[in-house]
């Protein structure tokens, strides 16, 4: 349903019932269709349009109150794969419907984890998720690109890790942007050279790198 056109901007009302749209994430297939995760206040939900024109939305988690800092990818059968939290447990959960249903798995329950996730997927369609981990303020990455999910502290120096955001180059190797809370500062990570390397890009400010969002170039 359009409602709005400003400047070639057309608006489309995607999910009409409840409170939804919290915590989005987009995605666009192959085909240049739209597949969009969100947060309905309660559970974890998805909705894309690969079908035609019409909306389809659907129950990903129906667990109570899961689904913030959801983050979506897609891999190359345009299968999502989408990262979470779950604030009643603390954990940081997983979903895939690369089966044809909705597989739900916790990835890390070791304290209160799994908020600011960003998922990205590779050339073999292996999850690579960077996240931030409450109970000890630190930077966390977890792949199952081995066959297993694995898990690794990436930056433990101070309060670190907040607002992350993950790519992944031509190798595989993951490149994430995240906040230092500690020295209010913008900082990258990478595990380009095997062991994973923390950098300070920006501290000009008092506070810089909040939000942050990172892509890659050829």
């Amino acid at each position: 349903e359009d409602i709005n056109a400003i400047g070639g901007w057309v608006i489309t009302k995607v999910e009409k019932t409840g409170k939804n749209g919290g915590y989005t994430s987009l995605a666009r297939d192959s085909l240049g269709k739209t597949h969009i995760c969100f947060y309905d206040g309660v559970n974890l939900k998805y909705s894309t349009n690969e079908s035609g024109s019409d909306w389809k939305t659907e129950s990903v988690d129906k667990a109570e109150n899961v689904g913030m800092y959801a983050s979506i990818a897609l891999d190359a059968s345009n299968n999502a794969h989408i990262s979470y939290y779950d604030a009643r447990n603390g954990n940081l959960k997983y979903a895939t419907n690369a089966t044809g249903s909705w597989v739900t798995s916790i990835i890390d329950s070791s304290g209160d984890v799994g908020l600011y996730t960003s998922i990205a997927i590779d050339t073999s369609g292996n999850a690579h998720i960077s996240y931030y981990y409450s109970s000890g303020s630190d930077l966390k990455y977890a792949t199952n690109a081995s066959g297993s999910w694995v898990i690794t502290p990436v930056d433990y120096d101070g309060d670190v890790g907040m607002y992350t955001s993950i790519a992944l180059d031509t190798s595989d190797n993951a490149r994430i942007s995240y906040y230092d809370q500690e020295n209010g500062d913008l900082k990258y990570a990478t595990n380009a050279s095997c062991a994973w390397v923390t950098t300070t890009v920006d501290n000009s400010s008092r506070e810089v790198g909040w939000f942050t969002d990172i892509a890659l170039d050829t």
